[in-house]
């Protein structure tokens, strides 16, 4: 059975967005980290789809299919060729440059992720995306949460885990420090 693996980089204060949604933090923790670097190159072999929201999607299709040279163009390229899928209820397209388009999921995200699940194939990805995740996290269908742990505290903005999400044991299952001061944190829900 097909996993789900949640990426999400969160601040001390488990803020997965700041101020009017910025996630300027992202880069200003990560950027020039090797060790981040190698790290999500392994994450990409271990996967065969990316699942986004419709914000999410924007953002990456933005920057990821203009990524043609430079030390970022491994992961970009492996980004590009994965296929994706976007769940949006307002987007007739999902372009991706000149890579293969997103396909759009106007339908239930739970519904089609646990179909998705019993397909053959490799792990799903999702990155930022906190509506898709905290309903997918609800339903209980995320698999691996891969906690990027930013040194810095935000105040106020998006936190990862809301107040309406029910209590959710877990299983710390690796802890790397990377080059910058990040720590990548990855848990699995403990069965109870």
């Amino acid at each position: 059975m097909r996993r789900v693996v949640l990426q999400e980089f969160v601040s001390l204060d488990g803020l997965a967005a700041g101020e009017n949604d910025s996630v300027a933090f992202i880069p200003a923790s990560t950027q020039g980290d090797q060790s981040f670097g190698r790290e999500q190159l392994a994450l990409m072999d271990a996967i065969d789809a990316i699942l986004f929201g419709a914000v999410t999607y924007r953002m990456f299709a933005g920057f990821w299919p203009n990524v043609t040279e430079g030390e970022e163009k491994p992961f970009a390229d492996k980004v590009n060729a994965t296929p994706k899928v976007v769940f949006s209820k307002t987007l007739e397209r999902a372009s991706w440059g000149s890579w293969d388009e997103a396909r759009i999921v106007k339908g239930s995200a739970v519904d089609e992720v646990t179909r998705r699940k019993g397909e053959p194939g490799r792990d799903m990805l999702i990155w930022g995306s906190i509506s898709l995740a905290q309903s997918l996290m609800a339903a209980k269908l995320i698999d691996e949460y891969r906690l990027v742990l930013c040194p810095v505290v935000l105040g106020s903005g998006k936190p990862l885990f809301g107040d309406e999400l029910a209590s959710i044991p877990m299983n710390l299952v690796n802890v790397q420090r990377l080059d910058r001061g990040v720590v990548s944190l990855t848990y699995v829900p403990r069965q109870v």
